[in-house]
């Protein structure tokens, strides 16, 4: 041991003394040349410090591990959206658990609501990894100063991995792993996909998941352009949902989305002024209906495709509004179980614009869940335009051939016009333009039921012809057979299209390649697209605007008015889905005025009909000689023949027909029609004849009023037939 080591041990009076004596250097200052306690407990707790981030670390890697993969199943599952063409919603659906949950993305979303909601949940977002320290600190000292927890310093990627993994439990066990989860989701994911995250993730109430779902139960809109007041609500929901539900607790709600605008105003997001309008701004007290427009298409789309939860159509929600709105507005003067159907297509691709599949979709008594573009009804005269346009076609007429408008029979078959009058010589054009139906049979007999049939049906249009029918007869150019609105409405696209047929679709796809089937060539399209230019329009729409024709079936069950411009094709509709008889439903009258306005609200393309060059512009007399006249080879009466049994067309037996659609003139008459028979006619009811006898086949009643009764015609023979109906 030194020496000076030992002196240091004696007391200092005494080493002193020793020192002197025996000459030895001084003794140093007392703690010099050692090191401090305080540097040696420092050290000790570094050293500590040290082993218990190694041991936190070392079990943090361990829990890390212990954990399932982070499950993105909860993100995934969203509602499928159907939309139009624009990307702007038609109709959203359910999940299979019953949730509203909307595809959505930061894009999706008003700036202003994102920078509310980093100001008011998350003010570091942009530069932490997952965990805020800062944040962790401050929720510490609040709860030390209050004594309760104030905020919990979740972190808007904390709160994502909560809702993933969402547990009833609020320990530091779950915080824990909320804080792991959000980590790995950093990693993950780089800020946009976590906000995207969060925004269809967040809950807002009840069934509502995402901002997206959200803005639409409590706004109606999608939740690009949202207010100051809106945003602040929708920033305040999602911290407590179901106690701050406007549509039932207004006043949590209003409370929650005070405290969002204070914080707003604080941080300069908005003005003093703006602040105070929203705050005076109401606060929805209930929720409002998703869109559901064209809800029979969406459906279609949906079960073609059921896993794409985007469906992206080629419907124009702008047009789909208005013509809903058109066939609601149409329909307040019809009876209750009349519905309207509505359908615009594209003329260039085919593809349909907007489809009004019924007037109501949950409407019972309408039927409104069918889609009555898909029914097969019978046209009437909707269809006399192709027989023109294939007479046209194979040379057998043009326009200004001369035709006969007078009594005629082939066989048993005796057409006979709506009117009951006829116009004796007549051209083509002015006979389709009235849509008189003896010269349109005149044309089919000279063209032939099936070849017309075989033409239409090789063009692609779907004909149903009523079952054990046998050979088609003249009858099927006056309605006699089933086609469906989609397809009537298709085969006037490709007279629009110079006889070019192209299939109709709703989805947006690539135009068709290779040769498209033709119907007509373009010289007859354009003779019939030139005539139905010039029909009388109906009463106060303005003439040679678009090219249409009406149709009305027999016994007044279907209303049918088809029309088209150089642009466009719409086809309406109008009857009873259980293909009931509606008195005086009549084409020209009830569906050609839905049809005018359809395309006043879509916009008319007023640019003229492109004329083919080889077309032959002419009147009657310098038309070379075998088009001036149709051909007489076939004689149009057979007197031979024996006169047809005696029907009662209408109304049909076992009918109940509703007075209040049958007003003419501010009365409610009856329309009485016979088929058949000899004339003159006479018509009973109850067995008391209520018309003198009359050569047509077409009267007028007006009943006493409701109740069930016999309706009863005789014709010149003494051949007579009866109904039973229910007045109502």
């Amino acid at each position: 041991m030194r020496a000076g080591a030992t002196l240091d041990r004696l007391p200092t009076r005494l080493a002193a003394l020793i020192r002197q004596r025996f000459a030895l250097p001084p003794s140093p200052p007392r703690g010099e040349g050692k090191t401090p306690r305080r540097f040696r407990k420092l050290k000790i707790a570094a050293g500590i410090l040290a082993v218990s981030t190694i041991t936190a670390t070392a079990a943090l890697t361990l829990y890390t591990r212990s954990l399932p993969p982070l499950d993105l199943a909860a993100a995934a599952d969203r509602s499928t959206v159907v939309l139009d063409r624009e990307g702007k919603l038609l109709r959203p659906f359910l999940t299979s658990d019953g949730r509203w949950k909307l595809p959505v993305t930061s894009e999706d979303v008003d700036p202003r609501y994102l920078a509310m909601l980093k100001t008011f949940e998350d003010k570091r977002f942009d530069q932490h990894r997952g965990i805020d320290p800062l944040g962790i600190l401050r929720a510490a000292g609040q709860m030390l100063l209050n004594g309760r927890v104030v905020s919990g310093g979740s972190t808007l990627t904390m709160q994502v991995a909560r809702l993933l993994e969402p547990r009833e439990e609020r320990t530091l066990s779950a915080k824990l792993r909320q804080a792991v989860r959000a980590v790995e989701l950093e990693r993950r994911f780089d800020k946009a996909g976590i906000l995207d995250l969060y925004l269809t993730l967040a809950p807002f109430g009840g069934n509502l998941e995402g901002v997206r779902a959200a803005s639409f139960a409590y706004f109606g809109k999608e939740p690009k352009r949202l207010s100051t007041a809106e945003a602040a609500l929708l920033v305040a929901l999602p911290q407590s949902p179901e106690t701050r539900r406007p549509d039932r607790f207004v006043e949590a709600a209003r409370k929650a989305r005070e405290r969002v605008l204070e914080r707003v105003e604080q941080a300069g997001l908005a003005t003093r002024d703006e602040v105070a309008a929203a705050r005076n701004e109401p606060i929805p007290t209930a929720r409002r209906p998703f869109p559901n427009l064209s809800p029979h298409i969406a459906e279609q789309a949906v079960a073609e495709a059921p896993a794409e939860r985007v469906q992206k159509l080629s419907l124009d929600a702008r047009l789909q509004t208005a013509l809903e709105g058109l066939a609601r507005e149409r329909s307040l003067g019809l009876a209750p179980q009349v519905s309207i159907a509505i359908l615009a297509v594209d003329n260039e691709t085919g593809e349909i614009r907007a489809s009004v599949g019924g007037v109501d979709y949950f409407a019972a008594e309408r039927a409104g869940a069918l889609d009555l573009t898909r029914a097969l009804r019978s046209p009437g005269s909707a269809l006399k335009p192709f027989i023109y346009a294939l007479a046209f076609d194979n040379g057998i007429a043009h326009p200004e051939t001369m035709l006969e408008d007078r009594p005629a029979r082939y066989g048993i078959y005796i057409p006979e016009n709506f009117d009951m009058t006829f116009q004796g010589m007549v051209s083509a054009r002015k006979a389709l333009q009235l849509s008189l139906n003896v010269p349109a049979v005149e044309l089919l007999s000279a063209l032939g039921p099936q070849r017309f049939l075989s033409r239409l049906r090789d063009a692609g249009v779907a004909i149903a012809m009523p079952k054990d029918s046998g050979a088609p007869g003249l009858a099927v150019g006056l309605g006699g057979l089933g086609i469906t609105l989609q397809d009537l409405t298709r085969a006037y696209v490709g007279l629009a299209r110079g006889g070019e047929m192209l299939p109709l679709r709703f989805r947006q796809q690539a135009a068709q390649t290779g040769p498209a089937p033709r119907l007509v060539d373009p010289v007859a399209a354009w003779y019939v697209a030139d005539t139905l230019l010039g029909a009388p329009p109906p009463l106060n729409a303005v003439p040679g605007r678009i090219a249409y024709k009406t149709g009305t079936s027999y016994g007044y069950r279907d209303a049918w008015a088809v029309g088209f411009d150089r642009k466009h094709t719409i086809g309406v509709w109008v009857g009873r889905a259980d293909n009931g008889a509606v008195p005086g439903l009549v084409g020209r009258t009830v569906a050609a005025p839905i049809l005018f306005d359809a395309f006043a609200r879509l916009g008319i393309d007023q640019r003229p009909f492109p004329q083919p060059a080889d077309a032959i512009v002419a009147s009657t007399g310098h038309l070379p000689p075998p088009l001036r006249h149709l051909r007489q080879d076939v004689p149009k009466t057979v007197t031979a023949m024996s006169t047809p049994t005696l029907k009662l067309a209408f109304p049909p037996d076992g009918a109940r027909i509703d007075l209040s659609t049958a007003a003419l003139d501010g009365n409610a008459r009856l329309n009485l029609k016979a088929a058949g028979g000899s004339p003159p006619y006479t018509w009973l009811v109850d067995g008391t004849p209520v018309t003198e006898p009359q050569r047509r086949r077409e009267t007028q009643w007006q009943p006493p009023g409701k109740g069930f009764m016999r309706i009863s015609v005789i014709d010149a023979t003494g051949a007579s037939e009866s109904v039973s109906v229910r007045l109502q």
